[in-house]
Order: C-alpha cells, then sequence, then structure tokens
C-alpha cells in the first residue's frame, strides 16, 4: 500500500501542531500551491492553508493525503497489482473504514499520536467522521463540512447512476481497460458520471441564474446544437477525464455509497457517542446532494458540537470549497492558537 501526501509547516516536536485536511471524490493531496509537475490543478483550499491564514503554517503542520483508492499516487485501481500489471478489476472494495486505518498508518510514520484536529468537506467529512468516531483519542477536534452521517437512498442513488455511466461504457472493459489504447478507455463513462455528479453539486437557481434556457454561442439546440449549460457540464467532463482514473471513481463513489458510522455499531446516534471532542458541523444553505438537515443531525448527535453551522452560498454542495472566508472562520474557531512556540523538526519523508 502506497499513500502519496503533502505537509505544510513544520512538525512540532511532540506533534502535537498537526492538522489532518481531507479531500473530496475527486480532490487530491494538493490542498495548497499552484499547479505544476505532479499537480494538475492548484490547491483546492489554497486560500486557507498558508501563513497567517486559517491554516497558519507559521503554527500547524498540515497534512494531506491522498485517498486510498485514488489515483494521485495513492494505491488504486490504476496502480501495479501483485503481477505488476494494474490492479484494474481485481482492485479490492474499500470502505470509508479502510481508507481511514490507511491514513491512521500515515499518522504513525509520521509521529503523530493525536491530530490537533481533521477537517474534511463532502467525502472527506465522511473519513474526518470515521477519525472522530472510531479513533477518538487520536482525533483532537474535528470539523465537518457538508457531509452526512450515513449515505442517503438519494445518495446512494446519485452514486450508482455515476457508476452504471462508467460501467456501460465499452472502454470499461470490466475495469481491466488500463492497457487499452489511447482513447479507447472509459472516458466517455466518467465523463458522464461527471456531468451527473456536478448538476448535484450545484443548486438549481444557480445554474438558472447563470444560463437559463440560453443556446451557447453560435450553436442551435433545434439542429444538434447544446444549450450553455450543456457546454458548462461538458467542460467539467473534460476537465475531469484528463486528470482522473474511471476505476478510482468507481472505487471511491462505491466507498461513499456504503458510508455509515452506525453500522455494526449500534446505529449512528450510538456511534456518534463515542466522539467526545470538540467538534464543529456545517453545512451548505443551498446544498442538494447532503442538505443542510443532514448535518444538523448530525451536530445533535454529536456531543462536543453545538448546533449546525450554515455556509450562506448559492453555490450548493460546491459551497464549502468555494465559501473559503466562511469555512477559514470555522477553522479559526475550532483551533486554538498555541500559547507557546514548539520547536520545530523536520517532517519525515514519504513511505
Amino acid at each position: 500500500m502506497r499513500l502519496t501526501y503533502e505537509t505544510w509547516g513544520r512538525r512540532a516536536e511532540d506533534g502535537s501542531n498537526a492538522v489532518l485536511v481531507l479531500h473530496a471524490l475527486t480532490g487530491d493531496s494538493h490542498v495548497a500551491g499552484p499547479a505544476g509537475p505532479g499537480h494538475p490543478t492548484p490547491g483546492w483550499w489554497d486560500a486557507l492553508v498558508g501563513p497567517g491564514r486559517a491554516l497558519d503554517t507559521d503554527r500547524w503542520f498540515v497534512v494531506a493525503p491522498n485517498v486510498l483508492g485514488g489515483c494521485q499516487g495513492s494505491t488504486g485501481p490504476s496502480s501495479p497489482g501483485p503481477d505488476g500489471t494494474p490492479w484494474g478489476s481485481l482492485f479490492p472494495y474499500l470502505s470509508v473504514r479502510d481508507q481511514v486505518t490507511a491514513e491512521a498508518a500515515l499518522a504513525d510514520v509520521l509521529g503523530i499520536d493525536r491530530w490537533a484536529a481533521v477537517i474534511g468537506g463532502s467525502m472527506g467529512g465522511m473519513r474526518a467522521l470515521e477519525w472522530a468516531v472510531s479513533r477518538p483519542e487520536r482525533t483532537g477536534s474535528l470539523l465537518v463540512l457538508a457531509a452526512p452521517a450515513a449515505a442517503s437512498a438519494d445518495q446512494i442513488a446519485w452514486g450508482s447512476v455515476q457508476i452504471g455511466a462508467i460501467r456501460s461504457d465499452p472502454g470499461w472493459r470490466g475495469g481491466d481497460y488500463h492497457g487499452a489504447p489511447p482513447g479507447e478507455g472509459p472516458h466517455r463513462g466518467l465523463g458522464q458520471a461527471r456531468r451527473i455528479a456536478h448538476i448535484t453539486y450545484r443548486s438549481a437557481p444557480e445554474l438558472d441564474s447563470r444560463f437559463g434556457g440560453e443556446a451557447q454561442p453560435g450553436e442551435e439546440p433545434a439542429h444538434g446544437g447544446r444549450y450553455r449549460v450543456e457546454s458548462y457540464l461538458d467542460h467539467h467532463a473534460d476537465k475531469l477525464v484528463r486528470r482522473f482514473d474511471a476505476g478510482s471513481y468507481v472505487t471511491l463513489t462505491e466507498a461513499m455509497n456504503g458510508h455509515d458510522v452506525g453500522r455494526g455499531r449500534g446505529g449512528i446516534a450510538r456511534a456518534l457517542a463515542r466522539a467526545e471532542l470538540p467538534a464543529l458541523v456545517a453545512g451548505v444553505e443551498s446544498d442538494r446532494l447532503y442538505p443542510l438537515t443532514q448535518q444538523e443531525r448530525l451536530a445533535a448527535l454529536l456531543p462536543g458540537a453545538d448546533a449546525a453551522h450554515t455556509i450562506a452560498s448559492p453555490y450548493g454542495h460546491d459551497g464549502f470549497l468555494i465559501e473559503t472566508e466562511q469555512v477559514g472562520a470555522l477553522v479559526r474557531e475550532l483551533l486554538p492558537q498555541p500559547r507557546t512556540a514548539r520547536t520545530p523538526v523536520p517532517s519525515p519523508t514519504s513511505p
């Protein structure tokens, strides 16, 4: 097993200033910084990480792993398997709990017995919550953004049709497509999955205000052309297929569909009662994929949380990525300011 990760700041000698940041479905370990070699896109929370920012790297040692099952350096379906060829269809099913077990092994390598905070949104919020429930003694505090205690039938349905779009692509080849010639993999299915997902990531009023029913300039829908909103979805599909593996998309979506912190633990309420630690829960007011009611329920059941916070945004689920000032305020509320400076030590190299 391999986990790729990035760090910012310097680890305190006792590891007590370490903060774990967990990405969403198609995110990666590159939370902050410009695009460059190995980083096809700029940092997805760049405004939050750095000197003087909410995750002040003069004070905090920020760690962001690429999730197990992903395709940005960590072991996933496109990685070499035991025989040296890509895992493909032989890659095992992963749960959110499996992914957190891998992240706990990373913490051991880094010499971090207890995170000062675990922070995540969407799929990252699921993993953050699993940290708090399964390893409360290693989770100093918790920030969950736009994520539920368990996937609902509606969310599983949306995820399942995306998986179906990928698997119905002839280029899928049962998951063993990694040796296919260029252009013959399941890029059409992956693009369609991204289109479906992106609709759920944004709010209906926002899409309507931006695009309405207007045709894409120079195109006529009545004669095979596209509407502006179709062009928008095509753009996001094209971006994703250039940087993401379809097998990882299926693996991670299956893990999200199976998310339920109460499974095998006596139910959600009993499971969340284990997380006796300071916690903040926030949702986006316009989120139609993970509606605010789910975060309100989650906050009510977490012993260390007050009422759920609301992120005001017209952008739907993506608001937790876009509204960085509001998210930054939550991070500052969660994290105490160190009273004394700690002696920094070099961080270990990647395992």
